[in-house]
């Protein structure tokens, strides 16, 4: 959102359409009177600000908040990252069914038990509660068995692992298997792990794509997304998958992997 902002005040043309909707609800609705627009070529429009008390407001609303309350006076708290995460987590110290929580802050970690060499990062809710479930399907893609005795079992949905505190955690493991959706948010995430952990992180998929073809049942949103996805997929090099989705023209869920 900065950089068209940058450029309107450079006198350079940009996407306006774009630009509309990344601008925050109460300045949407009244942009015909804080901009007049001139379109110079395809999906590019040179703009004049017609009131600058009101950009100047926008400038201020859109720079980058100092913690959650700025982000909250500035209209959107999710702007900024919290200063702690709560990770839910099954592990082998456990005395019931009910799993542990660790507590991350910027500086410091709050954790009851001992970590196993090994985590599974789980991204839906059902399939965490699967844990056991989940960790022999793991365990059969990867050619190892996998249980809590040498794995403990995250639930990671959210893209809360995807935080850098959470992640910081995460590098005190040997093996990051990461149990994502098998669409573009799943890549995504997993995309975002890899940046962060290296080869540490390792993708949970079916070695043979054939056998689960008929699960990919997800409509993509949008075809941005399908071809997202498809890219993504490619460029981690997991090329299986993206002839998945070129053939099914789906996606699949993680809870397909329960459906047994």
């Amino acid at each position: 959102m900065n950089d068209y902002l940058e450029k309107i005040l450079c006198g350079q043309p940009i996407n306006y359409e774009a630009f509309l909707k990344k601008l925050p609800d109460q300045f949407r609705r009244r942009h015909r009177e804080l901009f007049a627009t001139e379109k110079v070529q395809t999906n590019r429009w040179m703009i004049t600000i017609l009131d600058e008390a009101a950009f100047a407001e926008l400038q201020h609303v859109m720079e980058a908040p100092a913690n959650r309350i700025d982000a909250a006076k500035k209209g959107n708290s999710h702007r900024h990252g919290t200063e702690v995460s709560f990770l839910l987590v099954y592990h082998q110290g456990l005395a019931s069914s009910r799993p542990d929580v660790v507590v991350i802050g910027n500086e410091s970690v709050d954790v009851g038990f001992r970590r196993a060499r090994s985590v599974l990062v789980v991204e839906n809710e059902r399939n965490f509660y699967q844990y056991s479930q989940m960790l022999s399907f793991a365990g059969e893609t990867l050619g190892k068995r996998l249980e809590l005795a040498n794995c403990d079992v995250v639930l990671g949905g959210g893209n809360r692992v995807t935080r850098g505190a959470v992640l910081d955690w995460l590098t005190g493991y040997e093996d990051v298997f990461c149990a994502f959706d098998y669409d573009a948010g799943g890549l995504q995430m997993f995309s975002t792990m890899v940046a962060s952990l290296g080869d540490k992180a390792r993708f949970v998929q079916p070695v043979d794509w054939q056998p689960w073809l008929a699960r990919f049942s997800k409509v993509p949103d949008s075809t941005e997304r399908f071809t997202k996805a498809i890219s993504l997929a490619e460029g981690i090099g997991f090329v299986a998958l993206a002839e998945a989705f070129r053939s099914t023209g789906k996606f699949m869920e993680q809870e397909m992997i329960l459906d047994e």
